[in-house]
């Protein structure tokens, strides 16, 4: 069982906790952002707002791809609605996570989603993230 799944499945994972298990340089890949972001401190807020975001849910696959990378499939509810991601997680040579990509669907339920994360770390995370510039 890879080291995130297993503290996301514990419940309540704080940033401190999923700090531990990132790479200094993290990069994290995820719809509800417009770009990629990248660094241990903003990506364990992240991945910690998340677990408590997103609703319940469980894992419901979980296969190695090659000696660092873990294909992950997790389905649940958000708001009383379906959701689900698919994402990658690739590890280094410390097994420590450099970069995660996610997909979520269905739109309606990731805009919740997205939502819900936007009112709990707006004021955490650089601006530029959340949407397209306008000018």
């Amino acid at each position: 069982m890879h080291p995130l799944r297993k503290l996301r499945e514990t419940g309540g994972a704080t940033a401190a906790q999923v700090s531990a298990l990132l790479a200094e340089n993290v990069v994290f890949n995820s719809p509800i952002l417009v770009r990629a972001i990248a660094g241990r401190d903003v990506v364990a807020a992240i991945f910690a707002q998340s677990s408590s975001t997103r609703g319940s849910g469980a894992y419901t696959a979980e296969f190695k791809l090659d000696e660092r990378t873990t294909f992950l499939r997790w389905e649940g509810s958000m708001d009383g609605h379906k959701i689900e991601s698919l994402e990658v997680i690739v590890d280094d040579e410390q097994g420590l996570i450099v970069e995660r990509t996610i997909a979520l669907r269905p739109y309606p339920a990731v805009k919740l989603f997205r939502d819900a994360m936007y009112a709990s770390l707006k004021d955490q995370l650089p601006p530029d993230i959340w949407d397209y510039s306008t000018s």
